[in-house]
């Protein structure tokens, strides 16, 4: 039968997956038939994925980028690899999401950001000490090749305005606005609306503080916006922004471009 193992098509004579796991490594290997990882044998039918990865060992290259990817469901990662995402906004909320679509396999991912790392970033913001000073577009890149050297990542280091939206982010099927501030925020997503009609929003609204993270959801006021958060708990003085309920609201962002990746556009 043909299946895929680590990536590659190959006709194998085994009838299961541990038989296969014998054939090809040793008893101590990790096996994920079909993005699950087992522990007791399973039969292999045809087309199935197979992943056998040896422990503390580093995989020849050709085989890394699948193995990364083996515990994905089949045929996600082919959708995702094709994918195309701008993030407007480089803080809490857009250098997580950028690393979760990074350790997802989305194919190319534009970083648009016009700022520095500061101290203040670091309570809830994907830094370390060693990228204060760095621009966020160079410090999150840098990380982002580390996680994923198998997407491409483009780069702006430039102040996002009505006029240069068009621009930016055209060709971009999916564009996450990731900003701090209402007026940032209204201005994108209305210029968006307005000038990129084949372009999907995914937006943030309400995140602060530390109230319940049952609050957090993504709703869907027009066909092409889709806005993540409590919608209420704003940043301001004596509400601050502090890393779980940043990243919970960066998690929702990153899960609906996900969504709309493999073509489910409901929320």
């Amino acid at each position: 039968m043909q299946i895929e193992v680590n990536g590659k098509k190959q006709c194998i004579a085994c009838r299961t997956a541990f038989e296969a796991r014998a054939q090809l490594g040793n008893d101590t290997d990790i096996v994920i038939l079909n993005g699950f990882q087992i522990d007791s044998d399973c039969p292999l039918t045809e087309e199935d994925t197979l992943t056998i990865i040896r422990k503390g060992t580093m995989p020849a290259q050709d085989e890394l980028e699948s193995m990364m990817m083996a515990r994905h469901t089949p045929t996600v990662h082919k959708k995702l690899k094709q994918g195309r995402v701008a993030i407007a906004g480089l803080g809490g909320l857009g250098s997580n999401i950028a690393v979760m679509l990074a350790r997802i396999g989305v194919g190319q991912l534009l970083l648009v950001d016009f700022d520095i790392v500061e101290p203040s970033n670091l309570n809830r913001q994907s830094y370390y000490i060693r990228h204060l000073g760095m621009t966020k577009t160079l410090a999150l890149q840098s990380q982002l090749a580390e996680i994923n050297p198998f997407i491409q990542i483009e780069t702006r280091t430039v102040r996002v305005e009505a006029g240069n939206v068009t621009e930016l982010f055209c060709g971009y099927e999916i564009l996450c606005e990731a900003f701090d501030k209402p007026d940032a925020k209204a201005m994108l997503v209305n210029t968006a609306l307005e000038k990129l009609p084949d372009t999907k929003i995914v937006a943030a609204s309400g995140m602060a503080g530390f109230a319940s993270s049952n609050l957090i959801k993504t709703t869907r006021p027009l066909k092409r916006l889709y806005v993540c958060g409590d919608l209420e708990n704003g940043a301001g003085i004596g509400s601050g922004l502090m890393a779980p309920r940043v990243q919970i609201c960066a998690g929702h962002q990153a899960n609906m471009i996900l969504r709309l990746l493999v073509g489910r556009e409901e929320i």
